[in-house]
């Protein structure tokens, strides 16, 4: 009995491992396809100091580098606040405007707290619910999966790319996001 139990939880961590190494692997592998009304950068935590969690950083300058390529003429941060000022989208905002993204290209969506706030504050902020924008979401490349699908609820087309910050952080953010896709999945929200 104790031999099988060991099976069983052995063919489940390695397949845990399985899909976070696929979520990664995949969001990675995720491209812009043209031009697009915005970019939304997903939010994360920031420092009591008032700087973006280096996840965060890294999802700021993959979208400013979008951004400067043309890709699209807006960015929307998103994020409200964590346990202490400033908000993630006030954070990633100052972030850009230091890389050289001018305020009027920024669009800030401060009160959401979960992918889904994001994507229905996101698109609330842009002004266009129910419309046809076409937006690229930047998110951890393990996050890309999950968020394409949420923000597909609230936006008419929508794509996907993942910045990589460390492997650690990757590795324990990949591991918790399969946790996530699999709540989302039975309560079929995705």
């Amino acid at each position: 009995m104790r031999t099988r139990l060991l099976v069983v939880l052995s063919i489940l961590a390695l397949a845990w491992a399985a899909g976070a190494l696929t979520l990664d692997t995949w969001g990675k592998s995720q491209e812009p396809r043209g031009a697009y009304d915005a970019l939304i950068v997903a939010g994360c935590r920031v420092y009591p100091d008032g700087r973006p969690s280096p996840a965060l950083e890294w999802r700021v300058r993959k979208a400013v580098g979008l951004w400067k390529a043309g890709i699209a003429p807006r960015i929307v941060f998103t994020g409200g606040l964590g346990d202490h000022p400033p908000t993630e989208a006030e954070a990633s905002a100052k972030l850009a405007g230091e890389l050289g993204v001018p305020r009027s290209a920024m669009v800030l969506e401060d009160r959401s707290t979960s992918t889904d706030e994001n994507a229905r504050n996101a698109a609330k902020a842009l002004g266009v619910e129910g419309a046809s924008a076409r937006v690229l979401v930047v998110t951890d490349a393990y996050h890309v999966f999950r968020a394409r699908r949420v923000f597909d609820r609230y936006f008419g087309e929508v794509d996907a790319v993942g910045s990589t910050y460390g492997r650690w952080t990757r590795i324990r953010g990949a591991l918790r996001e399969v946790l996530a896709v699999t709540k989302y999945g039975l309560l079929r929200t995705l």
